[in-house]
């Protein structure tokens, strides 16, 4: 049986953002990752922004993880040239009734140390979207969009460049405790056990599946995983009427269908929630006309035929539909009741903004966990 430090269980952006810091302090680092290619399920199917830390409670890890992680990230981006635009949203009351949410949100946005919003009247938000439709807007300046794909190759590399190793197509079976350390077995074409004395299991949509099946671990540690699919519609055929990422105020389960623009210069909408039992990112071409609906609340011009269905994504959430909102859930050796093993749970948007943060406080909490 193969002997490694530490074990990271999943190559999406926090997956590899964890791996990155462990191998940066000199850790040996083996990543495994159950599909053949790197970040193929959130970390691929989302909208590809860098938020602010607008939305969160006070003092939670999202909050705390976002702010910090967008400056980070922004930092990262430039120095190690990966695509980005810092390009600003608009977060809009579509009638009177919603004014009240924008001024909630500004102010948990300070709250969280996010000092840089600005109140724009009618007038001065169709002043920079005119053809937006909306009573009053939140202008948030250090919104951007990224290329998630090369950030995670960027991390990758900097993890391989520190000695870190990747095995894709090896999905974890099941592990077990030892008195000095935890063996992992995977599957896949080339079976393996490997015995770590760190894993961190990042797994996202499997999260709570490969924890429970750790022999050992405390059951009760493990939450429960539901699943919010969001679905993208893309518009096609005309030229995206706004150059800003334009935000309706939040909905339960997700921040409302917004509008994005890629990097590319494609704009879509979305994602909607669609709470599902199974993982299934089919979109269905009739949910279409409620992305019209919604949309058309602050882009009334939306032509009829001009959305088509794009992608979905699934967030990983620890509630059901009409529970409360989660905050991402971290569990060291205190909860696992094994030492050197971290769970995380939960890591839904803003995991991207976060994975550079999130990389250094799970390798803060190992070494606080003498993992």
């Amino acid at each position: 049986m193969d002997t490694v430090e530490c074990l990271v269980i999943g190559a999406g952006v926090v997956g590899l953002g964890v791996a990155r810091a462990l191998a940066r302090r000199g850790r040996e680092v083996v990543i495994v990752e159950a599909a053949g290619l790197i970040g193929s399920e959130t970390s691929s199917r989302n909208s590809e922004v860098i938020h602010a830390g607008i939305y969160y409670p006070a003092r939670s890890l999202k909050a705390r993880l976002c702010v910090d992680g967008k400056q980070a990230l922004y930092a990262y981006c430039a120095e190690r040239g990966i695509a980005h635009k810092r390009c600003g949203k608009l977060i809009v009351a579509a009638d009177d009734a919603q004014i009240a949410d924008l001024e909630a949100l500004k102010k948990k946005a300070e709250a969280n140390g996010v000092d840089d919003l600005q109140w724009l009247t009618r007038d001065q938000a169709l002043a920079l979207e005119p053809q937006l439709h909306c009573v009053a807007a939140l202008l948030s300046p250090s919104t951007g969009i990224i290329d998630s794909h090369g950030l995670m190759l960027a991390y990758l590399g900097e993890a391989e460049e520190h000695g870190a190793m990747l095995a894709l197509g090896s999905p974890v079976l099941r592990g077990t405790a030892t008195n000095d350390g935890i063996v992992i077995e995977t599957g896949g074409q080339d079976p393996m056990q490997l015995k770590a004395r760190l894993v961190i299991n990042a797994a996202g949509l499997s999260a709570q599946r490969i924890a429970a099946s750790i022999d050992g671990i405390r059951t009760d540690s493990v939450p429960g995983c539901y699943y919010a699919k969001g679905n993208y519609f893309i518009l096609s055929g005309m030229k995206p009427p706004f150059s800003r990422l334009i935000y309706p105020v939040p909905e339960p389960g997700g921040l409302g269908t917004h509008v994005t623009i890629d990097l590319g210069g494609q704009m879509r909408f979305g994602p909607d929630v669609e709470w599902i039992d199974a993982i299934d990112y089919a979109v269905d071409p009739a949910r279409g006309e409620k992305f019209y609906a919604a949309v058309r609340r602050y882009w009334p011009g939306l032509p009829d035929g001009a959305i088509q269905p794009g992608y979905a994504g699934i967030r990983p959430k620890l509630s059901p539909s009409g529970g409360k909102a989660d905050d991402f859930v971290i569990h060291g050796p205190e909860q696992t009741g094994l030492p050197g093993l971290i769970n995380l749970f939960g890591i839904e948007s803003p995991g991207l903004t976060a994975s550079l943060a999130l990389g250094e406080y799970v390798a803060d909490l190992a070494e606080a966990t003498g993992g």
